[in-house]
């Protein structure tokens, strides 16, 4: 877990690309050596890399950890999770797309009922599994280790096969002129298909993704009807969604 002031130094550096320690201590009125200590804790969780004087920003070119994602901006994603499941009505269909804050909207399914969830992931659909009231639907193809989601042409041509209510998706980032991107083009080619096959695409995505970069295009901000994110989010963001006239939801973390 991030402090604010690391995470107003993460943000800092994802829009500068490179800090120097001295610049730092003086935005933020604290010494040297307080902020070298903020820097190595942002180095530890693979945001930054470390250089003499400094750090310069890895989240753009390197795909995080599922475990240091899932620790990051954790009461952000568990607020979001929880809003996005409220919008969810019960007797519905939907596709929920793997990733660690959707993971946090499928912790919050747990008192719905008579809902059928199509996934891409082979642990989201365990946690999934032990919830009465749900019907849990996974694809065939390839599991990936590293995380459990499932990839592939098979996975891609079976989600073809429905016609749901809700996809709830997630994104590494969100860029300024409104491109949703990834980091695995597998994984992208399975949530474009959940997105083509949902009336209604809601994307639930945790404001330290605004304004970072990944390397593989998800889709834009017009496939999307509603965005979910916490009150951390960039203002560029609003007008962004108004302009294409997409629902923003703002939860308070």
């Amino acid at each position: 877990m991030l402090s604010p002031r690391q995470r107003k130094i993460l943000r800092l550096i994802e829009a500068q690309k490179r800090v120097r320690v001295d610049d730092l201590s003086d935005s933020f009125a604290t010494t040297p050596q307080t902020i070298r200590k903020d820097l190595e804790r942002l180095a530890e969780l693979h945001h930054v890399v470390r250089f003499h004087g400094g750090a310069t920003l890895v989240g753009g070119v390197e795909h995080m950890a599922l475990s240091t994602r899932e620790a990051d901006a954790l009461r952000e994603k568990q607020a979001i999770g929880a809003a996005v499941a409220g919008r969810i009505p019960e007797g519905c269909a939907i596709f929920l797309n793997a990733g660690t804050t959707t993971g946090q909207v499928a912790r919050m399914l747990s008192g719905h009922s008579q809902l059928r969830v199509v996934t891409d992931n082979v642990d989201m659909a365990s946690k999934l599994r032990a919830y009465p009231g749900l019907e849990v639907i996974v694809p065939g193809g390839i599991v990936r280790r590293s995380d459990g989601a499932i990839l592939g042409a098979e996975a891609v041509d079976y989600i073809r096969q429905f016609r749901v209510d809700y996809a709830v998706i997630g994104a590494a980032a969100l860029s300024e002129d409104g491109a949703l991107l990834d980091f695995d083009l597998a994984e992208v080619q399975v949530c474009r298909a959940m997105m083509a096959g949902a009336r209604h695409v809601i994307l639930a995505l945790d404001s330290s993704k605004c304004a970072r970069s990944a390397p593989v295009t998800l889709g834009t901000l017009e496939g999307v009807h509603t965005v979910v994110t916490d009150d951390g989010v960039p203002g560029w963001v609003a007008p962004l969604c108004e302009a294409a006239e997409v629902d923003l939801v703002v939860v308070n973390a």
